[in-house]
């Protein structure tokens, strides 16, 4: 990878952490505070919360049917979904520890916190659970899919993609043999290296 290109992936990197470190303090300054793992609003926002609720009778009469007929197909993802979550969890506890890669943590990307939201009624809360659920489950599997990909084969892809993760900038060009077992070899020990 040439200099420039290295500079640019640095600068970038730097952006997105500055952006979210930004986000995160004006949303802490807003709405909530965080103490020791625990979501505290203050007494006036929970008290608006409370009163933006939609009860359950509500919300059903306002509900277009087809949401309420779709909610099987949605919810019946749940056993692959769980499935997926497992092998996930297995592969990466056996296979990362014998290529001593660090592994995943699970709850750094699987966040469930909606709940807590008093103005949201029950449904919704449960809503909020599943896709907290499943797009946490995603990005846990990109990933470890991720790391798997820079252990075994952390070449760039001919074609473009469309939305690569993290790592993949940084990998190998494609059609570029010179000394591919050796930057192989470097890329897993720097993958090893990872705290």
């Amino acid at each position: 990878m040439n200099e420039k290109i290295q500079n640019l992936l640095d600068q970038i990197y730097a952006l997105e952490k500055e952006l979210r470190d930004e986000l995160q303090e004006q949303e802490d300054l807003a709405l909530y505070h965080i103490r020791d793992k625990r979501i505290e609003f203050e007494k006036n926002v929970r008290e608006t919360h409370q009163k933006l609720k939609k009860g359950l009778i509500r919300w059903f009469r306002e509900s277009q049917p087809l949401n309420i007929l779709s909610a099987p197909f949605i919810y019946g993802m749940i056993i692959p979904l769980m499935i997926y979550d497992l092998s996930l969890t297995v592969y990466q506890h056996i296979c990362f520890r014998l290529y001593r890669v660090p592994r995943v943590n699970r709850s750094d990307y699987i966040i469930i916190d909606r709940h807590h939201l008093a103005y949201l009624n029950s449904i919704e809360k449960i809503n909020c659970a599943y896709c907290g659920y499943g797009n946490g489950l995603i990005a846990y599997a990109r990933e470890i899919t991720a790391r798997t990909e820079q252990y075994w084969c952390p070449i760039k892809h001919a074609n473009k993609v469309l939305d690569a993760h993290t790592r993949y900038p940084y990998f190998l060009s494609y059609g570029d043999p010179a000394d591919l077992q050796k930057k192989i070899d470097q890329y897993r020990e720097q993958l090893r290296n990872e705290k």
